[in-house]
C-alpha cells in the first residue's frame, strides 16, 4: 500500500495520477477524498488527529506526505511539529518509508539565487523556522534508525487547474481577466517555478527508488531564468492579449496585510521576489535522466487546461 496524506491538493492529485505506474494499491487520504484512478482506497480523515494519522498509515508500505495547511503562520506553528511528530511515529510503528513534499523556505537568504540541495538552512522567516524543525524531525528519526525518509523540495509551483499558486493568481488569472498582472516587489529579478506534473511524477519516481532515502531531492525543473516580466510576456503570448502588468511594492503589501490576512503572511516571505530565486535540480536529471517541462509547453498547458 502507497499512502498520501493530504491527497486533495495540487501535488497529491497529480501524485496519484502518477503512482499507478508503481502500484495499484493506494490509498488517499485527506478529510474528503476523492477517486483518481479506479483502484483507490479512500480514507477520510483529520490529520490534526493523532489516531486518524496512525489509522492512515497502518499497512503502508510508503507514506506520501503532501498536507498543505492555511497559510498562516500561528495555524503552521500548532500544526505542522505535531502532525510530523505523529507521522513519524506512525511510520516508525508500522515500518513505512516516508516521502515529505517540502519547499524552500528553509534556505538561507543568500542561498536563494542559486538553491540546491547543499545549500544552508538559515531560514529568515518564521515560517522557514517551522519548515526547517520539521525537515530537523525527519533527519533525526533518519540517524536514530527509525525510519528510511526522503524530502521531496519543489520551487514556488505553477501547474494546469492549480489554484494555490501565486504566479497563477497573479498573473495567469489576471491577464484572462482583462487586468494587468501583477507582480510582487519586482518585475526584473529571475524567479523559476516547478511545474506540477512534474513534481507529481518525480516525487512518485523517488518514493519507488530505495537508493533515493535518506537525502533531499530538488524536483525537476526548468533551468531557463525568466524574470517576473518575462513570464507575464509567456503567458500574455499563449492567450494572445497584451503583456500589461504591475508592481506590487513592498510597502503596498504590507499595507494590505492590515487589511487582508493573507497578504499580511506574505509579506515576511517578499525577500524571496525582491532578489533572483533559481532553483538548481541538476542532481535530480543528473541521477535520473529527466529533464522539466520546458516553461513554454507548460504554460500553454495551463492556459489550455483554463479554456
Amino acid at each position: 500500500m502507497q499512502t498520501i496524506l493530504g491527497a486533495g491538493g495540487a501535488i497529491g492529485l497529480e501524485l496519484a495520477k502518477a503512482l499507478p505506474a508503481y502500484t495499484n494499491n493506494i490509498r488517499l487520504v485527506s478529510r474528503n477524498p476523492k477517486k483518481v484512478n479506479d483502484t483507490d482506497e479512500l480514507f477520510p480523515a483529520d490529520l490534526t488527529k493523532r489516531d486518524n494519522v496512525f489509522a492512515a498509515i497502518k499497512d503502508s508500505e510508503i507514506v506520501y506526505l503532501v498536507t498543505g495547511f492555511e497559510y498562516d503562520l500561528h495555524v503552521w506553528r500548532a500544526t505542522w511539529p505535531v502532525l510530523m511528530r505523529n507521522v513519524i511515529d506512525a511510520c516508525t510503528e508500522y515500518k513505512a518509508k516516508l516521502v515529505f513534499f517540502d519547499n524552500v523556505y528553509m534556505y538561507d537568504i543568500n542561498a536563494i539565487g542559486h538553491m540546491t540541495e547543499q545549500s544552508p538552512m538559515k531560514p529568515p522567516s518564521k515560517k522557514g523556522q517551522v519548515r526547517k524543525q520539521l525537515v530537523n524531525m525527519i533527519f533525526k528519526a533518519v540517524d536514530d534508525g527509525h525510519i528510511e525518509a526522503l524530502i521531496a523540495r519543489a520551487a514556488d509551483f505553477y501547474g494546469p487547474g492549480n489554484k494555490t499558486s501565486v504566479l497563477m493568481e497573479t498573473v495567469s488569472k489576471n491577464l484572462r481577466k482583462g487586468k494587468k498582472a501583477q507582480l510582487l516587489a519586482a518585475a526584473d529579478k529571475i524567479h523559476t517555478y516547478t511545474f506540477t506534473p512534474d513534481a507529481g511524477k518525480a516525487t512518485a519516481l523517488l518514493g519507488n527508488t530505495p537508493d533515493a532515502y535518506n537525502q533531499v531531492w530538488h524536483l525537476p525543473t526548468d533551468p531557463q531564468r525568466l524574470t517576473g516580466k518575462e513570464w507575464v510576456a509567456l503567458f500574455a503570448a499563449e492567450m494572445n492579449v497584451a503583456p500589461k502588468y504591475m508592481v506590487v511594492p513592498k510597502w503596498m503589501v504590507k499595507v494590505t496585510g492590515w487589511f487582508v490576512p493573507v497578504m499580511r503572511e506574505i509579506y515576511e516571505m517578499l525577500y524571496q521576489n525582491d532578489r533572483d530565486y533559481f532553483f538548481d535540480s541538476s542532481k535530480f536529471e543528473q541521477r535520473f535522466h529527466i529533464k522539466a517541462t520546458p516553461y513554454k509547453e507548460g504554460v500553454r498547458q495551463v492556459v489550455a487546461a483554463d479554456s
